[in-house]
């Protein structure tokens, strides 16, 4: 909370209103403003309407390859957004409006099938078939009986999906080509390149104040749109197509859907080839820019495993805090551990930035990056570990303590052991977020700490071919090591512990 408080009295500090007056008065801010609300609330529009047919398919029926079907939409979501944004500059779509809404839709089509899917495929299917016997059409059975009950999970989707979109950073500022500026775009160039603090301070406080009116009005709804429904298990709910209208139906979503996510993930593969493979000779060769390419690579494994050790470190013992507390205090500190979740990248940054000059200066040490990344992870350990810590039951612990056991060895023997596949979970989702963390980096980040996402930001805006292949190769090697966390991920997880 230090960083973000140092923000806010950096916007706030001399003659009070000046920073937020000035901001205000600023048309092109103000046109930044506008521009980050209205392209949140089409690209969320836009993501429901592509991710609807998928949806629809996954939850409803039983075919051939539906795991991997959800897997591979799911891919996108877990890349880093500079990824994202390299790979739709690789079909030479950067600089447009729709390649912005285009890459927005592309990165949250999996929180759409996945959130509304997840409920979907779990309504009782009777519901339907009595609307259907009672003489309800198809559409009048959805519009009456079914979209009524998704309603908690499309909501839930669409916020998540506005918040990222409304908080999207790498994704703007790559393909935005300077032409269209959310405020986390806006807050970047005015600390970094007009060295304007109060009025990124000030950007920044009012970004804040957005997302947590977004948070509010989404608490609100699901208090008052809550659903009471018996819910089954997919496997009662899934069904073969029946008929060939609804086979071919069934068919063309899927075939489309996966044939639209897998076409910039193959754009980025052939262009990283262009030149005769010179962007992959880039990556051991010395090039144009001060840092190596492996260099980057080796930078950003360190502190992925920096970050990934102080997040778990922190993230168990706060875990294991919040499980065993009661009352006021325990809750408030769970949501506290949750404010990186709902405070945007760049603000941390921005906050570390101005904030970490004392006691100790930290700014210009190759520490305050893994801290940056561990304090966007921590919450995925505590999101991991908690659940499975609250379940341990309170007999066990007094049970051994009665043996004579000490509180350490009661931990070491009891409950890591069985929260030791959540901390894992946590742990590979921490790396993975440290892996292609932009947009905090993006304001710490110095010659000798460069990172992988940071080198393909800054290799994308040089003129060559080879800088342009270089870039693509480098996203290639992301997404890569970014794919291999998840999947060990997945292999480590145990039932729905650390599920999407």
């Amino acid at each position: 909370m230090y960083p973000v408080g140092r923000v806010l009295w950096l916007a706030l500090a001399g003659e009070p209103g000046t920073a937020f007056a000035r901001v205000l008065a600023d048309p092109r801010m103000r046109g930044s403003a506008w521009f980050t609300l209205w392209q949140a609330g089409v690209s969320t529009a836009l993501t429901l309407v592509a991710a609807f047919p998928l949806t629809w398919a996954v939850a409803r029926f039983r075919f051939r390859g539906r795991q991997l079907v959800r897997a591979v939409v799911t891919v996108p979501f877990v890349l880093p957004t500079v990824v994202v944004g390299t790979a739709f500059v690789a079909l030479g779509l950067d600089g447009s409006l729709a390649a912005i809404l285009a890459a927005h839709v592309f990165y949250n089509l999996a929180v759409v099938v996945r959130t509304v899917g997840g409920l979907w495929a779990r309504l009782d299917p009777d519901l339907v078939d009595s609307a259907r016997a009672l003489g309800a059409s198809p559409w009048r059975a959805f519009r009456t009986v079914t979209l009524p009950l998704l309603r908690p999970a499309i909501a839930a989707a669409s916020s998540i999906v506005f918040l990222f979109t409304f908080t999207s950073f790498g994704v703007v500022l790559i393909l935005g080509n300077l032409r269209w500026r959310t405020i986390e775009v806006e807050i970047f160039h005015q600390a970094i390149t007009f060295l304007r603090l109060p009025a990124a301070g000030a950007l920044a406080v009012l970004q804040m104040v957005g997302v947590t009116a977004i948070l509010v009005l989404y608490s609100r709804y699901q208090e008052r749109r809550a659903v009471r429904v018996r819910l089954v298990a997919e496997e009662q709910t899934l069904r073969r197509p029946q008929g060939g209208r609804q086979r071919v139906a069934v068919a063309a979503a899927v075939v489309g859907t996966v044939g639209a996510v897998s076409v910039p993930l193959l754009g980025l593969l052939v262009e990283s080839f262009a030149n005769g493979g010179a962007g992959w000779r880039f990556l051991t060769e010395p090039g144009p820019l001060a840092v190596r390419p492996v260099e980057a690579i080796g930078n950003s494994l360190a502190f992925a495993g920096a970050a990934t050790v102080m997040a778990v470190t922190v993230g168990t013992l706060s875990a294991l805090v919040v499980s065993r507390g009661a009352g006021m205090l325990s809750r408030w500190f769970d949501v506290v551990l949750m404010l990186p979740l709902g405070t945007s990248a760049v603000t941390i940054g921005f906050g570390f930035l101005v904030a970490l000059d004392r006691p100790v200066d930290l700014r210009a040490t190759w520490i305050l990056v893994p801290l940056a990344h561990a304090l966007v992870a921590v919450p995925f350990v505590v999101r991991a570990a908690a659940p499975i810590l609250r379940s341990v039951r309170g007999e066990v612990r007094e049970a051994a303590t009665m043996l004579g056991a000490s509180p350490r060895r009661v931990f070491t023997e009891i409950d890591l052991p069985i929260v030791a596949r959540a901390v894992a979970v946590g742990a590979g989702f921490a790396a993975a977020v440290s892996l292609g963390e932009f947009g905090a980096t993006s304001f710490i980040v110095r010659p000798n700490t460069i990172t992988i996402p940071t080198l393909i930001f800054r290799l994308l805006s040089r003129p060559g071919s080879v800088s342009f292949a270089a870039a693509m190769a480098m996203a290639v090697v992301l997404a890569a090591l970014t794919a291999a966390l998840i999947m060990a991920v997945d292999r480590v997880r145990a039932g729905e512990v650390g599920s999407f």
